[in-house]
């Protein structure tokens, strides 16, 4: 592997992985292909088999030819596919057996992209997605990826940077699967209206010192703990942080920290402290948006603003200028809801209204 643009390409040598022709048909690309981009959290330990469960992980390319297949692991999930310019959609590797699932058919015989980016974020801590290569015509190829975005942004969230529910149009239904879609959430639809690439760092009922309806101590297994992980619920394989390298981090933690009503705000603030503290270390130079998210009632939402400014204030003291907080408006039901009350993808997108000329006005983009 080696940095380029920030972005973890994997490079290795046709001689050295190649390219095999499938029994029914077609060229097999093995994912260690160099014209493969690979954008957020994966682990590389199989260079075959790359892995991974945050949401929004993105496999980019192009191809010649007139069709396009996906291999993945059996139970991999759900993914969002763009060919070219198109309309994307979504498709499952929901079997049990090996996944093969066509993205094209039918194309003109010329260069196409190809966007794929990982909807869900594998809620079983041994639920990993691996994607295991593309199939194409016979005689084709890929080609030279096109040119990504400098703008980097990295969203540090819970369920709603995830995008839980968001396909769902009832409040009362329960998490599925089929109904997450982190690539319709305001994160997605941020980055794409600043022209921007992100990564995100996300998982449901997580928090800064506490996760939903956790003691009013905390629990072990927040966000501090996950955020150095490659994988999330692997700590024996530990995230470089010098292979993407943001302008802006966002962070969107705090609605679970305050959920059921069993909340220390003290020690919110202290871990809170301490995490800002750690993404500082790691990116010296990005500013660091501390966002307070829409699910809160107002009391909680109230208190954590209180907190997000009074730390804002004791980094400005230290003389970090860089970090900000920023509120997103309450949801009412106007707008709808998804799953078990979550933002809604109406609530998304005014999210995302709200969020781009704050990000704009920023960053001077």
């Amino acid at each position: 592997m080696k940095k380029i643009l920030f972005i973890l390409f994997l490079t290795a040598s046709a001689a050295a992985f190649g390219s095999t022709t499938l029994p029914v048909g077609g060229l097999v690309v093995s994912p260690a292909d160099s014209n493969i981009q690979y954008i957020g959290r994966l682990s590389f330990r199989n260079p075959q088999r790359p892995m991974f469960n945050w949401p929004g992980v993105e496999i980019r390319s192009r191809f010649t030819g007139t069709s396009l297949k996906m291999i993945a692991k059996p139970k991999s999930g759900y993914f969002v596919c763009r060919i070219d310019h198109a309309e994307p959609f979504k498709v499952a590797f929901n079997s049990e057996r090996d996944s093969v699932v066509s993205l094209a058919t039918a194309l003109r015989d010329t260069v196409h992209s190809v966007r794929i980016v990982y909807a869900i974020e594998g809620m079983s801590s041994k639920r990993h997605a691996e994607f295991h290569g593309f199939v194409l015509d016979d005689g084709h190829s890929l080609v030279a990826p096109e040119p990504l975005p400098d703008r980097r942004i990295e969203f540090i969230g819970n369920s709603i940077t995830c995008g839980y529910g968001i396909e769902s149009t009832r409040g009362t239904d329960k998490y599925e699967d089929e109904t997450e879609n982190h690539d319709l959430t305001y994160a997605a639809q941020t980055s794409r209206r600043l022209n921007a690439v992100h990564t995100a760092v996300a998982r449901s009922g997580i928090g800064v010192y506490r996760n939903y309806n956790g003691p009013k101590t905390g629990n072990k297994d927040v966000m501090a703990t996950e955020y150095g992980n490659t994988v999330f619920g692997d700590s024996t394989e530990h995230w470089d942080f010098s292979r993407w390298t943001p302008q802006v981090v966002c962070i969107n933690l705090g609605t679970n920290d305050f959920s059921t009503h069993n909340y220390d705000a003290d020690l919110y603030k202290a871990a809170y402290r301490k995490f800002l503290q750690t993404v500082r270390s790691h990116y010296p130079s990005a500013k660091i948006v501390m966002l307070c998210g829409p699910m809160l009632h107002e009391k909680e939402e109230a208190l954590q603003w209180t907190v997000l400014v009074a730390l804002m204030s004791e980094f400005a003291k230290q003389g970090d200028n860089d970090i900000h907080p920023f509120s997103f408006s309450r949801q009412t039901g106007e707008l709808g809801y998804g799953a078990s009350y979550h933002p809604s993808y109406r609530q998304h997108t005014r999210m995302a209204d709200e969020l781009t000329p704050f990000l704009q006005k920023l960053m001077g983009w």
